[in-house]
């Protein structure tokens, strides 16, 4: 054991390969796929643009007569004529712009950009600089469209998207639909987490910061103890929590509500686990969890966040973490932790297998990181590279034998790469601990200590946002279990094209759906028998949501232990697996190889659990120790066989990372931090000016 950690650690001081991972998987093979990808630097819609100006420059034309032949041919065009868009005097790119007009492009640029020699590239290329600041490496240029690919193929510049028009919305409560269900209890009470307490698990939360104020200055953080022995409440000198906390319950007042987080009127509940460095123990979050439960009453604590954890290597029913997540889901609280940030070894390959401890824990709300690529719309959403893959790794020692659990996970992934939130001051005033070692991060915005924001990225910043959601749903329909919050967050959830369940879950949060699901279910729903109707109305809502003017279906799946289950009979039907200490995995089970619905927990309870008889349909097929087999709908891009052998695009699976034992850490801090904490280099919100 000592030879590994001594091998892990040099690896990491000379960001060699880890032991066990990418130097068996770059064959000659998988070469060809890393060079495309690391040429891929414009952003789909500009690389769309682009393509046009080539279409039209072949066929000498103008965009306009292209488009005019496209619809004579019935060929697939922009649905709208495009507009000229002038936002600050800045022309905005679109098909009615000329590629030789200069037009605004967001530039972002590698770590080690000499500026002098992009300044310069730009200017020979007739365009220039209008702004430039530390936030993520980003400027703001001014050149034509038909040098942009010239322009990419520098060094320096790690990707460019089109400055495109920014509504002045909030971002995050947008392109969630968070926005849609504010007024869904009439004009009086407004959906936005009121009385709902959300527990932040993290590094401490700052809470003079604005972001936390409402209109008469009260701050929405209630309570604050510090359970890392440093004893420090109202800070944040890491610069992790106050960020995580205002994805949550960020106030409208701040900011003019541009940064309002999902559930702006809970209550929060400042539990400090992590200490100045961004480290703490185990045995703090477990106290922190206890806490938790034993205060429920008194706080009204329905929602736990953990942006946070440790390497799994326990399985999830060993694990001290899991068992004390697992008791706070026992006594009616819903628990959100973040999958990890293990996506990707040190060259940028795909890893599976790398869920964070507690996030594998079935009854937890298991989350990983979206990237929205700076838009509203929710059509060009991905799967961040860094967020962790299932299945789950823990194990146990069977015969000599490692027999890991191999769960699903994440059960969902929400938006988090490079968002904006709370920056704490830290404490010397210089700077968060985060800031001072990324400077990148601060968006540069204002002076004001108090007013202070930075982007951060990670699934660190996913999960909250799920939290808030789950108070939301809490506020409409006060009487739903766990078990259920997280069957109708995935259910209503919106699967993402090109990305495996072991990816993305059960899809991208939809929390118009969510909330609006959650609000039909009778109140009296966990005194149902199996099978009994538990929904208000005749028939289920129209299963679609319309988020930033698109229409996102919603997956009708739930995630168990190994497969999926899917249909209406899931929300129109009490489902025996929704129960207060029940959880979802142990609806199905694998008797000699074959997935089957369960009768009983697997604990050998006489509680009948079980999928009500004949309307759920299984999906997805398990066969003995870890070997998943593809359908076509659960694992769309792979198939893993064997113990710990995945067969698909030389992807490689996660053990073997060693750590100290014990050691609980922010989801910042974890190998390569700069590659996930600073994000995906794609677009990303736009920091406005503050006082």
């Amino acid at each position: 054991m000592m030879k590994k950690v001594f091998t892990f650690t040099i690896a990491i001081a000379l960001n060699l390969p880890v032991w066990g991972q990418a130097i068996q998987t770059q064959t000659l093979k998988d070469l060809p796929r890393a060079v495309k990808l690391k040429k891929v630097k414009l952003a789909p819609d500009l690389e769309e643009l682009l393509t046009q100006d080539d279409d039209a420059r072949y066929a000498g034309m103008t965009l306009a007569q292209l488009r005019q032949q496209r619809r004579q041919r019935n060929q697939p065009s922009t649905p709208d004529e495009p507009q000229r868009q002038k936002i600050s005097g800045a022309v905005l790119p679109s098909e009615a712009v000329g590629e030789d007009e200069k037009q605004s492009f967001i530039v972002q640029l590698e770590s080690t950009a000499s500026e002098v020699v992009w300044r310069e590239k730009v200017a020979r290329l007739g365009g220039r600089i209008n702004y430039q600041s530390g936030q993520a490496g980003l400027a703001t240029i001014e050149a034509p469209r038909s040098v942009i690919r010239q322009l990419a193929a520098d060094s320096n510049i790690a990707y460019i998207s089109p400055d495109r028009l920014v509504e002045p919305t909030g971002f995050i409560d947008s392109t969630t639909g968070a926005d849609l269900v504010r007024g869904l209890l009439g004009t009086s009470t407004t959906v936005n987490g009121s009385g709902i307490g959300i527990a932040i698990l993290d590094s401490g939360v700052y809470d003079r910061h604005n972001a936390y104020l409402d209109a008469q200055t009260k701050s929405n953080v209630i309570y604050s103890q510090d359970f890392t022995g440093e004893n420090l409440v109202g800070t944040d000198y890491f610069g992790h929590g106050s960020h995580v906390a205002a994805l949550a319950g960020g106030t409208p007042n701040f900011a003019g509500g541009e940064y309002v987080g999902i559930a702006p009127r809970a209550n929060l509940l400042n539990l400090r686990v992590l200490n100045s460095y961004g480290f703490g123990s185990a045995s703090s979050i477990i106290a922190a969890l206890d806490w938790c439960i034993s205060n429920k009453s008194t706080y009204n604590i329905r929602v736990i966040n953990m942006s946070l954890g440790t390497y799994a290597k326990d399985s999830y029913k060993n694990d001290p973490l899991c068992l004390a997540a697992r008791r706070a889901y026992n006594a009616g609280i819903v628990v959100v932790a973040a999958a990890g940030n293990s996506g990707k070894d040190l060259y940028g390959n795909k890893i599976y297998g790398g869920i964070h401890s507690p996030g594998i824990e079935p009854s937890v709300i298991t989350v990983g990181a979206a990237n929205t690529l700076g838009t509203l719309k929710r059509s060009d959403d991905v799967v961040t590279t860094y967020s962790s893959r299932g299945p789950t790794r823990g194990y146990t020692v069977v015969n000599n034998q490692r027999v890991y659990d191999n769960l699903i996970k994440p059960d969902l992934v929400a938006p988090g790469n490079k968002l904006i939130s709370a920056q704490s001051a830290g404490a010397t005033g210089s700077g968060n601990l985060l800031i001072q070692l990324f400077p990148v991060l601060d968006t540069q915005a204002t002076n004001t200590k108090d007013n202070k924001t930075m982007y951060l990225s990670g699934t660190s910043m996913s999960a909250p946002i799920v939290a808030g959601a789950a108070a939301l749903m809490l506020q409409v329909n006060p009487n739903l279990p766990p078990g259920l919050v997280k069957a109708i967050l995935m259910y209503t959830a919106q699967p993402l094209k090109n990305f495996n369940t072991l990816e993305q879950g059960a899809g991208l949060l939809n929390v118009d759906g969510a909330v609006r699901m959650a609000k039909l279910i009778k109140t009296n729903a966990s005194t149902l028998t199996n099978g009994a109707t538990m929904i208000t109305t005749k028939d289920l809502p129209t299963q679609t949501s319309k988020i930033a003017n698109e229409t996102c279906y919603w997956g009708k799946g739930v995630i168990t232990n190994h497969c999926f289950l899917y249909g209406d009979a899931l929300m129109k039907l009490w489902q025996g697996m929704y129960a207060q200490n029940q959880i979802l995995a142990n609806a199905t089970s694998i008797v000699n190889g074959v997935l089957t619905r369960s009768t009983t927990l697997s604990s050998g309870t006489t509680a009948t659990l079980g999928i009500s008889g004949g309307v759920v349909k299984i999906t997805g097929v398990v066969l003995s120790d870890g070997v998943v087999v593809s359908d076509g709908i659960i694992l769309g891009d792979g198939i893993i066989l064997g113990d710990g052998v995945v067969l698909a695009d030389g992807v490689v699976l996660s053990d073997g990372v060693v750590v100290s034992d014990g050691v609980v850490l922010a989801d910042g801090k974890t190998m390569r931090a700069d590659a996930f904490v600073t994000g995906d280099a794609t677009a990303a919100m736009k920091p406005i000016a503050l006082p």
